[in-house]
């Protein structure tokens, strides 16, 4: 039986707008240039391209997970004498990688080795937007294998992996009773899809769906329901796309073109229940034989997968740029890297984005410990907050404003992030803090923002502050002056209504006085308006 394998991680990418106390948001919108290169358009031509005998060797590769940028490559190698107890274990299955460089050509792979790589079977489920973390097959404590399940590995500061360590997933041992299971993440770190059997010894899999709890552990799993988990038929190895509707996975469940296909679906509610009718993906994607983990580059243009076709060995693994005939809604991503805003030294820091003006936590993700990179994916249709968090510091949010954009297509922005230390002298921007123009009263979408204030004052309850506002040099010193006091102190009676005491905080309006960027750009007098607070005493 022929196996493809494709692997999808759709990374789509971002607009940012800084946050100022106007709505202006013209200068952003400027920044936004489609790649319209990595588009897949109806013309698309189906290509199927062998990626080398650095990757690909007389042994079976099997399984490609690739990263959202396209330039780091996971697989399976079967029975290869590097692989761990291949000779003990029938059918070793060790985890090996690849990068990929400037010009297109990927490195000779590498066997990743212990703790990753166990004498059991092994793979990598999943990669993180940002490249800092992957999801791992079986369940580990402390790099030591315990069983089934799923484990989460860290990139550490030294460039290697942590040891892995198991997701608690309540309930987990009552779900998986089967010959088979496996797992993918959705790109927000917090909403696992698993698949795997209730019935002890089967082959026919369920889809399931946890979620992330505020304690790290993860819900009971939870069907996706009756049109997805069809009765006696196998559902397997789900991928959730970016836009965190689109499903792909795979089925032989009547309608398709032999065994398992690759099947298409979109979430219509929050439940998780109700869904779209699949549709299956047609040729050339799917075949008479058994096609599974269907998955894309960052920019959507091609497609890895497993293929004994013309290969080195007895299975192969290519691209193949392809015409997606059911596409995911788009989305955006933003990468860039956390900054001490003191030192500028990079910071290994979590990332967490937000929904506005609700405050919903819509994703989370990590920095690297050694540069401070990160990259998360957005859907559009909402506004963003998004912000690092580490100890002893405060963070200069950023506002992503995605609802007024038209849905293009692959876009990716840079942004970094800066996290203030909490010292006497510092000065934090605020950028998610709001007014209608040519006014100072908080529109509802600032209450996030400033309500982290309040609970940086309960938690140190020696600080001091002093909250100002300024502007742009248009219109009168008199007026500039009147407007950025107003606003500061409409912040100021906000904060002091959650109860903070009125001697720990004062306001003041700086008008056009204190510049932080040129008056002669859109850009610079959006930079110059803005909400701040100083650090007095601490």
């Amino acid at each position: 039986m022929k196996k493809i394998i494709l692997f999808f991680v759709f990374c789509i990418c971002i607009k940012y707008s800084i946050a100022q106390p106007s709505n202006d948001n013209s200068a952003d919108t400027l920044r936004l240039i489609a790649q319209k290169e990595n588009i897949i358009m109806p013309e698309t031509i189906v290509k199927s391209e062998n990626i080398g005998p650095k990757i690909n060797t007389e042994f079976d590769e099997l399984r490609p997970t690739i990263s959202a940028d396209g330039n780091l490559l996971f697989f399976i190698r079967q029975n290869h004498p590097f692989n761990t107890k291949y000779n003990v274990v029938p059918n070793s299955q060790d985890i090996w990688f690849s990068e990929r460089d400037s010009t297109g050509k990927w490195s000779e792979a590498v066997h990743l080795g212990y703790p990753l790589n166990t004498t059991e079977y092994n793979a990598v489920f999943w990669i993180s937007p940002d490249n800092n973390r992957i999801l791992i097959r079986n369940a580990f404590i402390d790099g030591d294998y315990f069983g089934n399940g799923v484990s989460m590995c860290y990139l550490t500061k030294y460039g290697n992996w942590s040891k892995p360590q198991m997701l608690q997933i309540k309930n987990y041992d009552k779900y998986d009773r089967g010959n088979q299971y496996g797992a993918t993440m959705a790109n927000d770190g917090q909403t696992l899809l698993l698949y795997m059997s209730q019935k002890e010894g089967s082959f026919n899999n369920d889809i399931y769906v946890c979620f992330l709890q505020k304690d790290g552990t993860w819900s009971e799993p939870k069907s996706l329901g009756k049109k997805i988990n069809l009765p006696k038929y196998n559902e397997m190895t789900p991928y959730l796309a970016s836009d965190g509707v689109t499903l792909y996975f795979s089925s032989d469940r009547p309608g398709g073109l032999g065994d398992n296909d690759i099947w298409w679906s979109k979430r219509l509610d929050d439940s998780w229940q109700k869904w779209s009718d699949p549709v299956d993906l047609g040729s050339p994607i799917n075949t008479p034989d058994w096609d599974a983990f269907f998955t894309l580059d960052a920019g959507g243009e091609y497609a890895y997968m497993t293929t004994s076709q013309d290969s080195y060995g007895a299975s192969d693994i290519v691209r193949i740029k392809l015409l997606e005939k059911e596409k995911p809604n788009p989305v955006v991503l933003v990468d860039g890297n956390v900054y001490d805003a003191k030192t500028k030294k990079p910071l290994s820091a979590s990332l967490v984005y937000e929904t506005l003006p609700d405050g919903t936590e819509a994703g989370n993700g990590i920095s690297n410990p050694i540069d401070g990179a990160f990259k998360i994916v957005l859907p559009y249709d909402k506004n963003y907050s998004i912000r690092a968090t580490a100890d002893h510091y405060f963070a200069i949010s950023e506002n992503l404003n995605l609802d007024s954009l038209i849905k293009a297509g692959y876009k990716e922005v840079h942004k970094d992030l800066y996290l203030v230390p909490i010292e006497v002298g510092q000065v934090v921007r605020l950028n998610n803090v709001f007014f209608d123009f040519d006014k100072w009263d908080l529109r509802p979408e600032s209450f996030i923002e400033l309500n982290r204030v309040v609970k940086l004052l309960n938690e140190n309850p020696s600080i001091e502050i002093e909250m100002s506002a300024h502007t742009d040099s248009r219109g009168s010193d008199e007026y500039n002056f009147k407007l950025s006091d107003n606003r500061a102190r409409s912040v100021m009676e906000y904060i002091i209504s959650k109860g903070i005491d009125s001697s720990r905080i004062t306001s003041h309006g700086y008008g056009e006085t204190k510049p932080v960027a040129t008056n002669d750009t859109d850009e610079g007098r959006q930079l110059n308006r803005r909400v701040e607070f100083k650090i007095l005493k601490n």
